[in-house]
């Protein structure tokens, strides 16, 4: 079986993209197609969440994206797109005569690779080099979780926190809250909603209970 049969052509276009993306990253342009891949979840000045946040967290988590490079993990992808639609065209093929439809099959090759591709990021992750790490503005910080690490957060006293990028590399913030009557303690989770230079605003993800005075 070939691959560039009709019934092969989704996987077919699918092994061409693999190509020109090893093709663009031989000639250095491979941050310039990864770069603004992944879309920053935000929120509002007023410090509202936006509500499919930790949906796409979860969603990001599970696919393995922002682990490696975008190109990596797209190029991943894609191949294991072709391999698996490819597979399964000829196990049809050979089992009943007919391959199946082929945008069918493309359906279930996509919802297979993703998953798959996702596991093989995780290691991949921990041995790639992640250059692009170091292009990332501190805009694109906005409507991502953070964590105080140190001290406590009050009105024009910041606190250190830390957030990871897109690419899951952690940095180090100053941080107020965006409510003037707020505070966050170390180890509390924020999200962070407004940036005024290099000072960060957040809101906390839990409300602080307050003990009473005496």
């Amino acid at each position: 079986m070939s691959i560039f049969e009709a019934h092969n052509m989704p996987f077919a276009v699918a092994f061409v993209l693999v190509l020109l993306l090893a093709m663009a990253q031989a000639l250095g342009l491979g941050d310039f197609l990864g770069g603004d891949a992944e879309a920053d979840l935000t929120a509002d000045v007023e410090g509202q969440a936006v509500p499919e946040a930790g949906t796409l967290d979860g969603l990001s988590t599970l696919l393995g994206i922002g682990r490696v490079p975008f190109t990596v993990w797209l190029a991943l992808f894609l191949f294991g797109f072709a391999a698996i639609g490819v597979s399964l065209q000829a196990l049809a093929e050979s089992s009943t005569g007919a391959a199946l439809d082929r945008w069918l099959a493309a359906l279930i090759a996509a919802a297979a690779a993703a998953p798959i591709t996702g596991l093989l990021v995780k290691p991949l992750g921990k041995i790639l080099p992640q250059d692009e790490t170091s292009a990332v503005g501190t805009e694109t910080l906005l409507g991502r979780r953070a964590t105080i690490t140190d001290g406590v957060a009050r009105t024009g006293s910041p606190a250190r926190a830390r957030v990871n990028d897109i690419h899951g590399h952690p940095h180090h913030v100053m941080v107020e809250p965006h409510e003037s009557s707020s505070e966050m303690h170390a180890g509390d989770e924020i999200l962070l909603v407004r940036r005024d230079g290099d000072r960060f605003y957040a809101t906390a993800l839990a409300e602080r209970r307050l003990a009473p005075h005496a």
